[in-house]
């Protein structure tokens, strides 16, 4: 009997469990499936740079040294560039090229708007050569107004190939240029080919062979002898150098100051020091 009632309370739970698991069953059938997410690993973003400073630190500080620099060396630097480039720059455009702040420095830009080698229009600056030349044709028109000689000194800023065409003015045979004896600078001469001079062999052997005086004043008297004023005068250099010389007062030698009783012995220790006054001493 007890056997038979365990039994169908083994049934029922059967039964039991079989219920629940169909219904666990059903439930599952009409759900949809749930899509499983996938993990999206987040993306590492970039790191922003750090503030750096300037990597054109020794560019600053040569920029620096310049604007603190001496006012004539700043002027050099604009007339060096101006003369190079032989253009008109505004006050920015120094600054740009140069490093060199006219605006900012009112001596810098007082002492270009007044230089002789600068020309300043108001609004730029330009290169301002002693005689406004452009090109060989005017160079020889200017060197023809000089028939005594203009130095080339004077001629080598007009404009840049100034030079060039000065030799071949010379090549041409339409200038001479020859050294001046004194300062052995260039002279360039005009050479007119309207007046062809043609001197004979003789004459040039007849000048070469005057044999002028050694001294200075030989030659100053053979000039004044002939109506013409020398350059120079001999005599009176002579004489301000003799008086030069001869008219300085020497100087008076100091007395050599003897040791005597009254002297403040101080080195005792070497008494080969005072032998000579051991020695007055002695012959009293």
């Amino acid at each position: 009997m007890a056997l038979q009632e365990s039994l169908a309370k083994f049934k029922k739970q059967q039964e039991k469990c079989q219920t629940t698991l169909t219904s666990i069953a059903a439930k599952a059938g009409s759900s949809k499936p749930t899509v499983p997410q996938k993990f999206t690993p987040a993306v590492p973003t970039k790191p922003t740079p750090a503030v750096k400073f300037s990597n054109d630190t020794e560019r600053l500080q040569h920029i620096n040294s310049i604007r603190k620099g001496p006012v004539g060396a700043q002027i050099k630097r604009v007339i060096d560039l101006l003369l190079e480039t032989r253009q008109a720059f505004t006050p920015e455009q120094i600054n740009d090229a140069c490093y060199v702040d006219t605006k900012a420095n009112k001596a810098v830009f007082d002492s270009l708007r007044n230089n002789l080698k600068v020309n300043y229009d108001g609004k730029r600056f330009s290169y301002k050569s002693k005689h406004d030349l452009k090109d060989k044709s005017q160079l020889l028109v200017l060197v023809r107004k000089f028939p005594e000689g203009i130095a080339v000194i004077d001629l080598k800023d007009s404009y840049p190939s100034v030079m060039e065409d000065l030799q071949a003015l010379k090549a041409a045979g339409q200038v001479w240029l020859l050294s001046n004896f004194d300062s052995q600078e260039d002279i360039a001469y005009p050479n007119d080919p309207r007046v062809p001079i043609k001197v004979d062999d003789d004459l040039k052997q007849y000048f070469r062979e005057i044999e002028l005086p050694r001294d200075m004043l030989d030659i100053e008297k053979d000039l004044q002898r002939n109506g013409m004023k020398p350059a120079t005068n001999t005599a009176l250099r002579r004489a301000s150098a003799e008086n030069h010389v001869y008219g300085s007062k020497p100087k008076p030698k100091k007395k050599k100051q003897e040791i005597s009783k009254r002297t403040k012995l101080t080195n005792a220790h070497l008494p080969e020091l005072f032998q000579s006054l051991k020695d007055a001493d002695s012959s009293k």
